[in-house]
């Protein structure tokens, strides 16, 4: 039996994006609790739970609605802006949490977070599953996972060095970071995804000059 690794564009980007894009919250994921206890006027335990809870079950209650919104829309088009638009939320978050002093102020980022992440999601995986190679359905999901699950885990490992050595604001700078290029990775679909920039304007300076000449 022969393996063959080689995975057409579009699945290779969707991984790429999501390796770099986990990568950089892996830095910060493991470390939130502390984050909440040290920089937050008030935080605790408590606070550090319900943060988690906001985002769990924002994501959780949006993902169906969404999903369906975006299956009941003919195009790919709908599927591709959500993962980006979305993508792009959520990677400015980690700039946000540089500047947030209150618990009230991470509930409402974890909670703009996990829309972000509804909405990447639900496209992510809807053009995932539409572009995934024939005959390797669980190499590319396998794929995926792991190289999402090697990012946060050696990211986790520098995560906690960074914050010891640099402080909350230098990690967080670098979450947000990754999260741009991860989602600047994506524009590298435009022309993969049927309609995404197709106005119906096709023209050339060719026509218009032999319309001229008419």
């Amino acid at each position: 039996m022969k393996i063959h690794l080689t995975f057409n564009k579009v699945v290779k980007i969707l991984i790429l994006s999501d390796l770099v894009f986990y990568a950089g919250w892996g830095l910060f994921n493991p470390v939130f609790a502390i984050f909440v206890t040290e920089r937050i006027k008030g935080g605790n335990a408590f606070v550090a739970g319900m943060a988690s809870a906001v985002y769990a079950l924002t994501l959780a209650l949006l993902r169906v609605p969404i999903g369906m919104l975006l299956d009941a829309c003919p195009s790919e088009k709908d599927d591709y802006f959500s993962m980006v638009i979305g993508l792009f939320i959520a990677s400015i978050v980690p700039f946000a949490f540089i500047f947030t002093k209150t618990p009230l102020g991470v509930y409402v980022l974890q909670g703009i977070h996990a829309v972000g992440m509804a909405l990447s999601l639900s496209g992510w995986t809807a053009i995932f599953t539409r572009h995934i190679d024939k005959g390797k359905e669980a190499t590319e999901w396998s794929l995926d996972a792991t190289s999402v699950g090697l990012g946060s885990g050696v990211a986790a490992a520098i995560g906690g060095w960074a914050v010891t050595k640099f402080g909350f604001s230098t990690v967080l700078l670098f979450v947000g970071v990754f999260g741009l290029v991860g989602s600047v990775l994506l524009l590298a679909l435009r022309n993969n995804i049927k309609g995404v920039f197709d106005h119906g304007l096709h023209f050339s300076f060719h026509d218009i000059f032999n319309k001229e000449k008419q």
